[in-house]
């Protein structure tokens, strides 16, 4: 069979589907893989570092998808207009296609995929269980993320992150806050923390004060009971009500007062992001404090905050908004992606290396979204999509 990875070209994306490493992986399973000319140079993996693992350069993304019986994409296909080009038309019906293709957000997309006989799986949807870590790719690309966001922070930073003793006179830690300790958090604080900051978190999950502890941080907390009831069956956080929202806000508004830095991790899938902090607990902040948004482009978990841009408030508090902050660390991040495709591929093909779609696989089940010409997918199907 034959696997296609094009270049990436929605905004603001720098990462690819694959690298040198995985294409010798796929290789060795038996697959023929095509690499666009140039779709690694983003990532700086040049052509000449594809060839050497085994695939071949297709001049063109005509060329590269036309006889493609598998597409691994990063970001989910164009679908034209605007000048642009239709990438799901350049796919031949009956091929699959693999990507993060946020279904939740985009079932339009996921229509158009069924329209035109086209088999797709969507990363963002493989289930948190143990037989699919290897496949995460949330969390692989949520690892990074908020690694690169405390580091997106100290370069907005005036001061320094760590104490410093010098003749001059001593420098007091920098405080940073955490909102959100999922994977994202958990990383932004375990490199907060190696930064040498004081380092706090909260979250509405019960689950995660023992985590954010272990990683020598304090957790803020209005209501511990409350917070029991605050996590999925899938380890994600639900909405909060109303009435622990309004003292959570309290509670962090209050605690702002002392803080520096603040980095907003928060998601709900397929959910716009929740407020986390509003104009007026803003103005709690310090002039010269940065708070650094990773779900800005879900609506953002700061009012105020800009896509792609670094806005400064009237107070004097900068609020950064980077678009895809995975792609910011675009080497790792695409070898980490691309090592969670090879692994999901692994599930396509039996142990004869014979291609296979087994629904009965609960991984398979929940990520497949469109097959024999329709959406099939069950969290579709619940939400009318």
């Amino acid at each position: 069979m034959k696997i296609a990875i094009p270049k990436e070209r929605r905004v603001h994306e720098t990462r690819i589907a694959g690298t040198p490493d995985t294409v010798k992986r796929l290789v060795g399973m038996g697959l023929e893989v095509v690499v666009e000319a140039g779709a690694g140079a983003a990532a700086s993996f040049p052509d000449d570092a594809f060839v050497a693992a085994g695939a071949t350069i297709a001049p063109d993304e005509a060329a590269a998808l036309g006889a493609a019986d598998i597409v691994l994409k990063v970001q989910r296909p164009l679908l034209g207009g605007d000048d642009r080009v239709d990438e799901v038309a350049l796919m031949k019906p009956g091929a699959v296609l693999v990507g993060m293709l946020q279904p939740l957000q985009n079932a339009t997309d996921v229509a158009a995929y069924a329209k035109a006989g086209i088999v797709s799986f969507a990363m963002e949807l493989v289930p948190r269980i143990t037989r699919a870590q290897s496949m995460d790719v949330l969390s692989s690309q949520s690892n990074l993320a908020g690694y690169k966001a405390v580091l997106d922070a100290t370069a907005e930073f005036g001061r320094a992150f760590p104490m410093m003793m010098t003749a001059a006179g001593t420098i007091p830690p920098a405080r940073v806050l955490v909102m959100g300790a999922g994977v994202a958090g958990l990383q932004a604080i375990a490199t907060a923390r190696r930064l040498g900051a004081i380092v706090s978190a909260t979250d509405v999950r019960y689950a995660a004060k023992e985590q954010v502890e272990s990683l020598g941080a304090s957790f803020l907390a209005v209501d511990l009971e409350a917070m029991k009831a605050m996590e999925t069956k899938g380890g994600y956080a639900k909405e909060m009500g109303e009435d622990f929202a309004k003292r959570q806000r309290e509670h962090v508004t209050e605690a702002l007062k002392k803080i520096d830095i603040v980095i907003c991790t928060a998601l709900i899938p397929g959910r716009k992001a929740p407020i986390l902090i509003t104009k007026d607990m803003l103005a709690a902040l310090k002039p010269g404090s940065v708070v650094v948004d990773l779900a800005v482009e879900q609506g953002g978990n700061c009012e105020g905050s800009k896509l792609a841009k670094v806005v400064t408030t009237s107070g004097g508090v900068k609020i950064v908004g980077h678009a895809n902050v995975p792609g910011r660390i675009a080497v790792d991040a695409s070898q980490l992606y691309g090592r969670n495709l090879v692994a999901f591929l692994g599930l396509l093909f039996d142990k004869e290396k014979n291609f296979k779609i087994d629904t009965a696989d609960e991984i398979i089940k929940a990520t497949l979204l469109t097959q024999g010409g329709a959406v099939v997918n069950p969290q579709l199907a619940a939400t009318g999509a």
